[in-house]
């Protein structure tokens, strides 16, 4: 995970170690021999620490320096902190038999697994066109998206609408976008798979269409399928519009996952000027069950950041 104040979504890939590399390093073996990882000293789906109320989603990456680069052993001591989920963007990157290992391991230790990356593309004009090259692109990641549904047993799958057309009317983009949708929806929904829509905010991502959780609410209504939602990243939102909780209030029925991050610096809760502890609590007590991917840095290097992050969720999460 980057530590700098401004991150891309490749930089915070590449920072959590979303490569090859794993792979190469030697941890192929072991990830083939998932059941093996399980703690002799924790019973499957039992952490060695209490459970967490909510559902907070650390990515491969977050607990190296504890856990070491194999993502069973890193998954294993993600579980054995009593974090109930684990979320990995590049999750459809990864060859066939690790995405069936991690599933394997993440069932044994009662993970959940969030939200992977099917489309994320943020230089491109993309589904603001009425354009057949465009679909035939979708469907080549979609049906990777539902390869990796199967394969894992996640079923959202993030989209990002790609960038704005300065030279089209907004409304006809909006139209495209709702239109373009649909067609998604229509392969998606026999599968199961739901896309998930994130509103980036303009200033780490200038040039995008998706930005508002207002908008991205009117677009799920247009569309009117159980396969397009969003997914309310809360360091963005608080960056393009704040109003946290209203605006989740106002977007629920619409809402199927959260990513994480405080601002400013996008690092664990209690860094920066969101009160965490009360969003968890409100989201709680609305009934919200679904994957909380911790999408941020961390405040310190090593051991100490990592300890310093389940530090800030034991906090933010005693309501």
């Amino acid at each position: 995970m980057a530590s700098i104040k401004k991150q891309s979504r490749r930089e915070f890939l590449k920072a959590a170690g979303l490569s090859s590399a794993v792979i190469a390093s030697g941890a192929t073996s072991s990830l083939l021999a998932g059941p093996q990882l399980l703690s002799k000293k924790t019973a499957p789906g039992q952490p060695a620490a209490a459970a967490f109320k909510l559902k907070y989603a650390p990515p491969f990456g977050m607990f190296e320096a504890h856990a070491g680069k194999d993502p069973l052993d890193q998954m294993r001591f993600i579980a054995d902190q009593g974090f109930r989920a684990i979320f990995d963007n590049g999750l459809p990157g990864r060859p066939p038999a690790q995405q069936e290992a991690i599933a394997l391991q993440a069932s044994k230790l009662g993970l959940e697994i969030g939200p992977f990356v099917a489309y994320a593309d943020f230089a491109v004009e993309s589904f603001v066109l009425r354009d057949e090259s465009v679909r035939e692109m979708l469907r080549g990641k979609l049906r990777t998206a539902l390869e990796t549904s199967k394969r894992t047993g996640a079923k959202l799958a993030l989209m990002v609408p790609g960038r704005y057309n300065q030279r089209m009317d907004w409304d006809y983009q909006t139209a495209n976008v709702i239109e373009n949708l649909k067609w998604c929806a229509e392969l998606c929904e026999p599968e199961g798979l739901v896309i998930v829509l994130e509103p980036l905010n303009p200033k780490d991502h200038p040039g995008l269409f998706l930005t508002r959780m207002s908008q991205a609410y009117q677009i799920c209504k247009a569309v009117g399928s159980p396969s397009v939602k969003i997914l309310d990243d809360i360091y963005h939102q608080q960056i393009t519009e704040g109003n946290i909780i209203p605006n989740i209030e106002a977007c629920w029925s619409e809402i199927a996952s959260f990513h994480l991050g405080d601002t400013p610096g996008r690092k664990e809760p209690g860094t920066g000027e969101l009160n965490f502890k009360n969003i968890f609590k409100y989201l709680h007590e609305k009934g919200y069950r679904g994957v909380l991917c911790m999408e941020h840095g961390k405040s310190k290097p090593g051991k100490e950041g990592e300890l310093a992050v389940i530090q800030a969720y034991r906090e933010a999460d005693s309501f």
